[in-house]
């Protein structure tokens, strides 16, 4: 559904992605771990059509990433975005007027889930709350694809709980979610296959329950093997 060849991104000298070949399909949950750094979050953009690439190519179900996949794609950055002058019900509106899929429904049921309020103003919400927000508008969409940037960033662990519930409940055989995140073990919990990468580099691609069953280890330990080897080199 979801493929990258050869794909990278420059900023002057800077690679952010460098030269990472990739595919991701529908019925599964995909984890893209790293460092913070690490080139996940230049990805995600790149596959949400928000930012292009310096060479290699994005594809979405077999067409370059552009116009059409952005109606297909409900990508959450880690970056505020509710305007001060929004309550949360504002915040759903705003959606509903740019996403033709967007479920008011579904969006007041993840209000329910994450114990958010309509009537709430987003300029006096927690960072916790306003992170619950952006997953609860998020998955009211009805997409082909979401992508989750730092999902559990300034969450408490109870609210952890609320945002996985969210979460999996549009883990369907015909949609495909990319979780990224540093907090390894959070999307552990969700993700059955796991991208590591590192300085925008791919270090390997893999199913989760074959990594347990093969090499006996979790994917937290596999993190530790993979970045805490390189560190010490790097030192």
């Amino acid at each position: 559904m979801l493929k990258s060849k050869d794909l990278t991104k420059r900023f002057g000298s800077l690679v952010a992605v460098d030269g990472v070949t990739l595919e991701m399909e529908p019925g599964h949950v995909y984890a893209m771990l790293g460092p913070n750094g690490s080139g996940k979050t230049t990805w995600m953009k790149i596959a949400a059509g928000l930012m292009k690439p310096t060479s290699g190519t994005m594809t979405f179900m077999n067409e370059p990433v552009g116009v059409s996949s952005r109606a297909q794609v409900a990508y959450m950055s880690t970056e505020p975005y509710f305007y001060a002058w929004m309550t949360v019900k504002d915040v759903g509106q705003y959606y509903a007027d740019f996403f033709r899929d967007f479920s008011m429904e579904k969006f007041e049921s993840n209000l329910k889930t994450m114990e958010l309020e309509k009537t709430m103003k987003t300029k006096s919400l927690s960072s916790g709350m306003a992170a619950k927000l952006k997953i609860a508008v998020t998955m009211a969409r009805d997409a082909r694809v979401y992508m989750l940037d730092e999902p559990f960033n300034g969450i408490d662990l109870l609210a952890r709980d609320e945002i996985r519930a969210c979460i999996l409940r549009e883990a369907t055989d015909d949609k495909l979610l990319i979780l990224s995140s540093h907090l390894v073990e959070e999307v552990e919990a969700i993700a059955d296959w796991s991208v590591f990468i590192r300085k925008g580099k791919l270090v390997e691609m893999r199913d989760n329950e074959e990594m347990r069953q093969t090499d006996h280890v979790s994917v937290a330990d596999r993190y530790r093997e993979i970045y805490g080897h390189m560190e010490v080199q790097e030192a």
